[in-house]
C-alpha cells in the first residue's frame, strides 16, 4: 500500500505475516525482492511510483499460533459462521522499516527475496544485523548482492559477498 503524508511524502507498507515457532522466534518471512524494482529505483514498471521515490519502506507485520485441534478443511454453512473456530490465534502486530528487520540472506530458496531475522523481540524492537548499519548499507548490500545463479548467468566467479561479515570486507568497512 503506498499512503501519502501532509507534506506529500509517500511511505510504502507491505504486510508480512509469519507462525510463532515457539515463544521467542518465527518461521521467517520475506520482505521483497532484491532485484527488479529494488535495484532499479527510478523504474516505473509494473508499479505507480518508483521504488525511490518512497520516504520509507514500512513493514505492517502479524505473528500469529496455530489454534489447536481444528478441522481446518471442515465446510461451514454461511449460517454457522459465529460458531466456526479460528485455525489462528494469539496475534501480534508490529511496525518496523524493512532494513531494521531484514537479514543478509534470501528468505526464500528458489525465489530473490531478502529474508527477516526471526526472533520476536528483533522484530519488535528492530534489530536486524542492519539496524546497527544504517539504511544506506542495506541498500548497497542489496542492490549488489548475487546469488550463485546470478553470477553465473553474468559469466563471475562465485558472489563477491554471501553475509555481511564478507560485505564488510568487500567494501572495507571495519564496524
Amino acid at each position: 500500500m503506498t499512503f501519502r503524508d501532509r507534506q506529500r511524502n509517500l511511505f510504502a507498507v507491505d504486510i508480512k505475516s509469519s507462525y510463532r515457532r515457539d515463544v521467542e522466534s518465527i518461521g521467517g518471512m520475506t520482505l521483497g525482492a532484491f532485484t527488479g524494482y529494488f535495484r532499479n529505483r527510478k523504474s516505473t514498471k509494473n508499479v505507480t511510483f518508483p521504488y525511490g521515490n518512497y520516504k520509507a519502506h514500512v513493514v505492517l507485520g502479524i505473528i500469529y499460533s496455530a489454534a489447536e485441534e481444528v478441522d481446518e478443511v471442515k465446510i461451514h454453512p454461511l449460517d454457522n459462521l459465529e460458531n466456526i473456530r479460528s485455525v489462528l490465534k494469539d496475534f501480534q502486530f508490529f511496525v518496523q522499516e524493512k532494513w531494521r528487520i531484514a537479514i543478509d540472506r534470501p528468505g526464500s530458496g528458489n525465489t530473490k527475496n531478502i529474508g527477516s531475522v526471526n526472533k520476536v523481540d528483533d522484530l519488535i524492537n528492530g534489530k536486524g544485523p542492519f539496524s546497527m548499519l544504517g539504511e544506506n548499507v542495506f541498500d548497497d548490500y542489496w542492490m549488489n548482492y548475487l546469488t550463485n545463479d546470478m553470477a553465473k548467468s553474468v559469466e563471475l566467479p562465485a558472489p563477491y559477498y554471501k553475509n555481511i561479515g564478507e560485505y564488510k570486507k568487500f567494501r572495507g568497512i571495519d564496524k
